[in-house]
């Protein structure tokens, strides 16, 4: 739901916050620097509050919690995908539709950036056509609707003003009760947040297969025609140039310092140490993220949900 994405992705930043001072950082150094990620859905109004509650919320959380001095580090800069679980297989064209609104609402919320989703995604990778036509939607918001000309347009009306505060009074009530439970990494540990979601997908779902939410093509407004549209087919030929790619790196690269480095990440991934800097030296001698991710699971292993 809006409001889960709202309080699961704040309570997550805040467990980030809490590392990053508790390794020594200063709040004002690093929080102008904190990027967020969401998704626009098709509830309009909604997902404008769900933005604006967000941005809110981080300028709230950023002062009274860690009592920032620099202003610039309430700033929530935030990108927004619209929302590829919308998309239907059904009508694909109608997905033009979804992905304008959905941009739309994240412009009106205040992103920063966006990433709209072709029209054929539910069925493929995207094609060069149905890409370049959800390039084109973002385009037209951005130089022909004139929306991106006002700073928070919507701001001061009823009906968003009621929804932000509303949005953000549930979500803090979720964040209250993530604090009493440990944080975010012992919710997500106990399954508890995936626990939250699961139960709302499963609710929408339920909504949709009863009736009760109108999806145009699928459950409503339906038809029996014959799906006419381009599909991406990638060839064996494109796969084995990429595969030989690799292969030609792996060839030419000092193999003796890959060993190394490689090494060097396996006994660092088993500490404390931060592993960033390794990761760029081994991007930097042509180390693979194949490999250095194969590294990181044969240490950690591969993450599997309780529920």
């Amino acid at each position: 739901t809006a409001v889960q994405e709202v309080a699961f992705t704040l309570a997550n930043a805040i467990t980030y916050v809490e590392a990053a001072i508790n390794s020594g950082l200063k709040i004002d150094n690093f929080a102008p620097r904190i990027s967020f990620f969401f998704n626009a859905h098709n509830q309009f109004l909604e997902e404008i509050a769900k933005f604006r509650a967000a941005r809110r919320m981080w300028a709230e959380i950023i002062k009274n919690r860690f009592s920032c001095e620099d202003p610039k580090s309430q700033m929530m800069r935030f990108h927004a995908q619209t929302g590829g679980s919308t998309l239907t297989a059904q009508q694909p064209k109608n997905n033009v539709t979804r992905v304008a609104i959905q941009a739309l609402a994240a412009v009106l919320g205040g992103a920063q950036s966006i990433h709209t989703n072709s029209m054929d995604e539910a069925l493929a990778l995207p094609t060069a056509s149905a890409a370049q036509v959800a390039l084109r939607t973002q385009q037209i918001i951005a130089h022909e609707s004139g929306v991106a000309d006002i700073v928070d347009p919507l701001g001061g009306g009823y009906a968003i003003e009621s929804l932000t505060n509303e949005i953000q009074s549930r979500a803090e009530k979720y964040i209250r009760h993530i604090d009493d439970i440990g944080g975010s990494l012992a919710a997500i540990e106990s399954g508890y947040m995936q626990g939250e979601i699961h139960d709302a997908a499963y609710a929408y779902q339920k909504n949709i297969e009863q009736g009760d939410q109108v999806v145009v093509g699928v459950n409503n407004f339906a038809d029996d025609k014959k799906l006419e549209i381009d599909r991406l087919i990638v060839d064996k030929e494109t796969e084995e140039q990429q595969c030989e790619r690799v292969r030609a790196i792996r060839q030419q690269r000092d193999s003796e310092k890959t060993s190394t480095l490689l090494d060097q990440l396996s006994k660092a991934a088993r500490g404390k140490d931060n592993l960033m800097p390794l990761f760029i030296e081994c991007v930097e001698h042509n180390v693979t993220l194949g490999e250095i991710c194969n590294i990181l699971r044969n240490v950690w292993g591969e993450y599997r949900s309780r529920i």
